[in-house]
């Protein structure tokens, strides 16, 4: 079928409005409309191209996710090198490396330093012809590397269309792939939920995911991207632009995020600052940083001192200093969580990392364990991994005594002693007993979760009471609990115990997308409980969903579909689904009302320094659910500044601007106030 002229215009005019909100969002900071107006114009584009699928291109937003998994990457060329960069560990080095790259310029008395911030993530090379995204392609060895051009365009900070009127026929740019800090911690968290391996951190994370065939999972990561160069073959790169800044300021233009915490120094000294600064600053970003880049700005420069056979003289990775530190491991213990996943851990003799002590370490599961012929009583390399979750990165087998003996994964779960299995194809160890108090405790932590039903007073060590007295035998008896029964409980008396019987019939009214969240079904976070229920309005529509049904679901894989179906086919799940409906659960979709204008809706917040009730999370939270935005970097747009203590240079810079600066107790009187005129 022809199309019309005007559902043409229609379509190109959609494509320009949401590529134009999106450089807006995540190049400019700097929203032009609200995420419902987005989300209803996108609408209007699917349907428009389902209609006319001739007139779909491949720069249309709607194309970024793909409808089919790839069977395996293919190996590219690279046209231009991605070298590696030389690396220095301390401020004497990096004056070691001015020194070296002077000996090849002697003419040159100084040079401009721009430094950037290291991310923590993978590189990727991404290739433009006439300005539409047609490859992006991993590192790999620099020379050649895997197309995952599928994985590449889900990542929304990433154009699919250059901003630019007259494109070059090519372009190359490079850039970091990351995973900002709250994705990934969500992501474990939805893992931990799930017993799945947890990522160790979000290099490794950022890395899995770009890796994986089906696009649809990497979509639902997040990834985000940061753009540091770009080349433009058969043009000289002084003619592009003169020095490394202006590079970074074209690429902006482009439609790519750049670094905001980038800097232009013009001296050694300053560049010194920069990373000591930095070193310390970093714990409050967003996202991963290992380092400092310091580059030489002019490209003049650049081009006369060249490469070695490793790396380019211009530039150099300088590196914060290891979070690692020696210890002893003391025992060995295992850990059963709430799907029955056995865990080791690594219990050790205190040490200071990252700010903290720690004593404990994951080992993941039992190949690890194998891998690392970790034993108790040796020394070794404990590694605030991401700075959240500590792991043991090697051991030291030279201090290793004569005595010790390699770990065995246990035969029957350390709780219940009922056998345990590893599935075919799992890395996993399970226990498979339905009653084991260790996985009804935690089904019922799960349960009660902020997350989840958000049952307030309802803490573990209330939850090991009821499951060690047999009071619960699933979550479906939480709500037959009476005062009286939780009275006999340690530190509960009867004005607690009656608070809590209210608290636990509060949670009745939890929407259905967070009782399905509570369930507990394996690979099923509170994001695919969202979808899901967003899908599946009722229990019983869902329970009735075939896996292709499931599965035909945005962002919801074969893995969750078959999850899912399965949990519906269980007899005591089935049960325990009509003894929540009979006690008064909301099982289904409540129809959404208008949604009420908030005078703090658009405002923009910075939030800096360590809060003295709040976590930074819950603040971005309270902000959110007003109706603000919260951004990393305080500019001219930025409407308030939460400031805890150590809130360093963006207090200042807020300062300096006039903005308005607010402590914990004005934020919260500010969202109460905001509450009051919407009441």
């Amino acid at each position: 079928m022809q199309p019309p002229t005007p559902d043409k215009q229609r379509i190109e005019e959609l494509r320009q409005l949401l590529q134009k909100a999106s450089y807006a969002y995540y190049v400019l900071d700097n929203p032009i409309m609200e995420d419902a107006v987005y989300d209803q114009l996108y609408r209007e584009l699917q349907q428009l191209e389902t209609q006319y699928p001739q007139l779909i291109t491949p720069d249309s937003p709607t194309q970024r996710v793909g409808e089919k998994p790839a069977t395996q990457f293919f190996s590219v060329r690279h046209n231009v090198p991605l070298y590696s960069l030389e690396n220095a560990f301390n401020i004497d080095e990096l004056k070691v490396w001015q020194e070296r790259w002077k000996r090849h310029a002697p003419k040159v008395e100084s040079a401009e330093y721009v430094c950037e911030l290291k991310i923590d993530g993978s590189a990727l090379a991404l290739t433009y012809e006439n300005g539409i995204l047609v490859r992006g392609a991993t590192r790999g060895d620099g020379i050649v590397g895997e197309d995952i051009t599928q994985n590449v365009r889900t990542i929304r900070s990433i154009p699919l269309r250059l901003n630019l009127e007259n494109p070059p026929s090519r372009v190359e740019v490079r850039g970091e792939a990351f995973l900002p800090l709250e994705v990934f911690q969500q992501i474990n968290q939805e893992r931990r939920n799930a017993g799945e391996q947890l990522f160790a951190n979000p290099r490794n994370a950022a890395a899995g995911t770009l890796r994986q065939l089906d696009s649809r999972i990497v979509a639902q990561r997040r990834l985000d991207f940061f753009a540091y160069t770009l080349h433009i073959p058969g043009m000289d790169d002084a003619s592009i632009a003169r020095t490394q800044w202006e590079a970074l300021e074209l690429l902006q233009k482009m439609g790519f995020r750049v670094n905001p915490n980038r800097e232009l120094c013009s001296s050694i000294e300053e560049v010194a600052a920069y990373y000591k600064y930095w070193d310390t600053e970093r714990l409050n970003l967003p996202y991963m940083t290992d380092g400092v880049v310091v580059k030489i700005n002019s490209f003049a420069l650049q081009e006369q001192l060249g490469f070695t056979q490793k790396f380019p003289r211009w530039a150099i990775a300088l590196k914060y200093p290891a979070e690692e530190a020696p210890t002893r491991v003391e025992n060995i213990a295992v850990n059963v969580g709430r799907t029955g996943a056995l865990t080791p851990l690594a219990e050790m003799r205190p040490v200071e990392l990252a700010g903290t002590t720690v004593s404990r370490a994951t080992l993941h599961n039992s190949d690890r364990v194998a891998q690392l012929d970790i034993r108790v009583g040796d020394t070794v390399i404990v590694r605030k991994a991401g700075e959240i979750i500590p792991e043991v990165v090697r051991v030291l087998k030279e201090l290793r005594p004569d005595n010790t003996v390699p770990f065995q994964m246990p035969t029957h779960c350390p709780v219940c002693n009922q056998p345990v299995i590893r599935p075919e194809g799992e890395a996993v160890t399970r226990c498979v007993n339905a009653s084991c108090p260790a996985i009804l405790k935690g089904a019922i932590e799960h349960w009660v979760s902020r997350d989840a039903m958000d049952i307030n007073g309802m803490g573990e060590k209330l939850v090991q009471q009821l499951v060690h007295r047999e009071l619960v035998h699933s979550v479906a008896d939480l709500y037959e609990l009476t005062a009286i029964q939780l009275q006999s409980l340690e530190r509960m008396g009867k004005k607690s115990a009656e608070k809590l019987v209210q608290a636990i019939a509060h949670s009745k009214s939890q929407p259905w997308s967070r009782v399905l969240y509570g369930l507990g079904i394996r690979h099923v976070g509170s994001v695919n409980a969202q979808t899901l229920t967003q899908h599946f309005p009722t229990v019983e529509k869902l329970a009735a969903a075939t896996p292709e049904d499931i599965a035909a679901v945005y962002g919801i894989g074969t893995e969750i579909a078959q999850s899912v179906y399965q949990w519906f086919r269980i007899p005591a799940n089935q049960v325990l689904i009509e003894r929540l409906q009979a006690a008064g659960l909301q099982l289904a979709q409540e129809e959404t009302s208008a949604v009420v204008a908030s005078p703090l809706s658009g405002k923009t917040f910075v939030i800096t320094g360590t809060l003295p009730t709040l976590k930074r999370d819950e603040a971005k939270a309270l902000i959110q659910n007003a109706g603000g935005k919260v951004t990393e970097s305080v500019s001219k747009k930025t409407d308030y500044v939460v400031v805890g203590e150590a809130a360093g240079s963006k207090l200042e810079k807020a300062q300096q601007l006039g903005i308005p600066c607010l402590s914990e107790e004005e934020f919260l009187n500010l969202l109460k106030l905001n509450t009051d005129r919407l009441n």
